[in-house]
């Protein structure tokens, strides 16, 4: 008998893992493979907590495929024989163990499937600032009519068709951001990892923004990026090479005026150097999602800042997370079955 274990019982219920999921997982599955459902809770916040519970482990010794929030260590040391791990996180930080990395297993994650919530929620922090909604935000606090900040000679309330949004990342959020920033006019600079080539067009860019995108890459890429944007989007993978990208020295290259989002991970970030140009005034403010540590401790500088805009690591929620990920879970399921390649192979030397 062949098993698969799903362990995506998430203790949040909006991301737990819906009946209907497992009735799809029979249509597809053979006669001869048998589905372990663990009802026990678990954590998929962040990169996934993961935990090797007992039930856990036990159903893992035997079976070729397990679906997680996470891959803890130790399901992979219990789990000899398993031949293809997933988890319903698109952060892998965690789960990159060293048993992880020098497991031969398919390590296959859930990226693309935020991208559209994160997207929204990053449009929502561009017209927060950019239509001075802090503003009136801060008048309701005091309970004063105050309009001064809008009609002042440079009032930094602009249209985002006159506006650059940077995009630090252009992958799957990245390129979310940009078809919902050019469909309000905004022009895009998006930064990646790869070199550009000249003349090259992103695959994903339609008629109504292909003019409106420029790819730019490397260091040099993200001074310029960093230079010339109204908005600064951060949503690359937390990798070893990525982590502390933002630095002071970065930051000190920014364009006065500017906004910083950050939806990716905290660790990108210099946070000391971030808050020292926000309380300088040199930036606009900044939409914040993620944190150096979380929940970010009572007491930060961020949490009493007037030109800050903070959500609680929740820029992923949305209702309609099951429906596309239960598909890539099927369609990675069959493509198993017959010994396809899989969809979101993690590279766990890249970390992505």
């Amino acid at each position: 008998m062949n098993k698969l274990v799903l362990d995506m019982n998430d203790r949040r219920p909006v991301w737990a893992c819906p009946n209907w999921f497992v009735d799809d997982l029979h249509a597809i599955l053979p006669s001869d493979w048998e589905i372990v459902v663990i009802e026990e809770e678990n954590d998929g916040s962040g990169d996934g907590l993961g935990r090797a519970s007992d039930e856990v482990l036990k159903a893992v010794r035997d079976a070729r495929i397990y679906l997680g929030l996470g891959i803890p260590r130790e399901v992979l040391i219990e789990g000899d024989k398993l031949e293809w791990v997933h988890t319903g996180a698109a952060g892998v930080g965690s789960s990159l163990t060293p048993e992880m990395i020098s497991n031969k297993v398919c390590f296959t994650n859930s990226a693309g499937i935020h991208a559209i919530p994160i997207a929204e929620t990053v449009l929502g922090m561009i017209l927060y600032f950019a239509r001075g909604i802090d503003f009136a935000v801060a008048g309701m606090a005091q309970g004063r009519w105050i309009t001064e900040s809008y009609y002042e000679h440079d009032s930094p309330i602009k249209e985002l068709s006159e506006s650059v949004v940077g995009i630090v990342g252009i992958g799957g959020i990245g390129k979310e951001v940009a078809l919902r920033a050019t469909s309000f006019g905004a022009n895009v600079i998006g930064l990646r990892r790869n070199p550009v080539r000249d003349g090259e067009v992103p695959e994903w860019a339609d008629e109504r923004c292909i003019e409106k995108v420029r790819i730019v890459s490397g260091d040099a890429g993200l001074k310029e990026l960093l230079a010339e944007s109204d908005y600064v989007v951060i949503s690359a993978p937390a990798t070893p090479t990525t982590n502390g990208m933002i630095s002071r020295r970065a930051l000190s290259g920014i364009q006065k005026g500017a906004v910083l989002i950050n939806v990716s991970r905290g660790s990108l970030v210099d946070e000391d150097a971030l808050v020292e140009k926000l309380e300088s005034g040199h930036l606009r403010g900044a939409g914040l999602d993620v944190f150096a540590q979380e929940p970010l401790p009572t007491g930060h500088p961020l949490w009493s800042l007037p030109n800050v805009l903070l959500t609680p690591h929740i820029s992923a929620v949305t209702r309609a997370y099951w429906k596309r990920e239960a598909g890539l879970i099927v369609e990675n399921v069959q493509r198993f079955l017959k010994k396809e390649p899989l969809l979101n192979e993690v590279n766990k030397n890249m970390g992505y």
